[in-house]
């Protein structure tokens, strides 16, 4: 059979995907091998998982919580991609080397691995874990378009990479959603929407399942795992507000240990088995995080979205135009109006009718078995 390359960045939220389609290919027959973080692909995609591993800046800064429009877009390029693409580019060279794949699928912020095959002569896919890059963004902005070219210029030059934008392939793009979701935006020829990568994934711990009451709706919090430094006012008013909510049973995922307690009615842990847990909940509140969007969809489940930055506020105004949940400001959040959003989304039933169509969406594209066969449509 052949082998395949996923190169990803050190990002959770970035590597679920591609685990879900490397165990399609794996189920195939296929060879798979990562290039990343091992410690980060191996929790993921199991101990069992063939990582090359490829080097992480030392001093990538944290970002400040505040950064948003222009300042966060040019934080997230100068301070973080160019620079984790200028320390990958080696460990993708010689996994490629030692692994010799047929097909190399990129993750969009592992811009290193599009680079690096492209510069080789090598099919490669661009794997596209969120919605924001399907579309031009920078559409308008002439200065920052070429502010971006020069950016990514260097760095061919730095690493030899080949000319490919390394955000969207010209062998193409897996997508992880459906225009259900997106929206009837206008995308290029190469775009193909999959839907969301469900499954392959490791099993993530134990859970309390005792504590949750079926004859009362449970509603899932969290923030997703980068998102620490601006949790605490966010997660604690959603605590307080959802506390006074009768009836209502709330789990939220607290990582940074910054929730306070407020009583029974709600439980808070660092850590949850989110895809077991959605299948179990009526309402999610996020951050609009792509992959907690789609996953809560694929469950059917209606969202409150309070989106941080960069993709999130464009993922959040996908569900609500898609009537499929209500948007909160992050930055004015009061207990009273998380509350007030969640027993809407629970009361009214349009908004679980409209998650449901989307999740129908998504099973019908076909996920990880649709993203396996175009991988395989570009074999020799």
């Amino acid at each position: 059979m052949s082998r395949f390359l996923f190169v990803t960045p050190p990002l959770t939220g970035h590597v679920n995907p591609a685990v879900g389609v490397a165990a399609a290919l794996t189920a195939r027959g296929h060879e798979v091998a990562w290039a990343g973080r091992p410690e980060v692909i191996r929790r993921l995609a199991g101990d069992g998982a063939e990582v090359f591993p490829c080097a992480v800046p030392r001093d990538l800064p944290e970002r400040d919580a505040s950064l948003k429009g222009p300042a966060a877009f040019r934080f997230l390029w100068e301070e973080f991609l160019i620079p984790l693409a200028e320390a990958m580019a080696p460990g993708v060279r010689a996994a490629i080397g030692r692994f010799r794949p047929e097909v190399v699928i990129a993750d969009q912020q592992a811009i290193a691995g599009g680079l690096v095959a492209d510069g080789l002569g090598l099919p490669w896919i661009t794997s596209a874990t969120t919605s924001a890059e399907l579309v031009d963004p920078l559409a308008g902005m002439p200065k920052v378009v070429a502010w971006l070219d020069d950016l990514l210029d260097g760095l061919r030059r730095r690493i030899d990479g080949g000319p490919a934008d390394p955000r969207l392939s010209p062998h193409g793009v897996l997508a992880f959603t459906t225009r259900e979701l997106l929206g009837p935006a206008a995308l290029s020829k190469g775009v193909r929407l999959v839907g969301p990568s469900i499954g392959g994934r490791a099993p993530t711990g134990d859970f309390p399942w005792d504590r949750l009451d079926p004859a009362k709706p449970t509603v899932f919090v969290t923030l997703g795992t980068a998102n620490a430094d601006a949790a605490a006012d966010f997660l604690n008013a959603a605590a307080r507000g959802l506390s006074r909510v009768a009836g209502v049973r709330t789990v939220i995922a607290d990582p940074g240990g910054v929730v306070e307690p407020v009583g029974p009615e709600v439980l808070v842990l660092p850590h949850v088995p989110q895809m077991a847990l959605l299948a179990r909940v009526d309402a999610v509140v996020c951050h609009g995080g792509h992959n907690t969007v789609c996953e809560s969809l694929w469950h059917g489940v209606p969202l409150v979205v309070a989106p941080i930055r960069d993709d999130q506020p464009i993922v959040a105004g996908q569900v609500v135009d898609a009537g499929a949940g209500v948007r909160l400001r992050f930055g004015r959040v009061k207990p009273d109006r998380v509350a007030a959003a969640v027993t809407s989304v629970l009361d009214e039933p349009a908004y679980r009718s409209a998650a449901e169509k989307v999740g129908a969406s998504f099973r019908a594209a076909g996920g990880a078995a649709a993203a396996a066969d175009h991988l395989e449509s570009l074999l020799g």
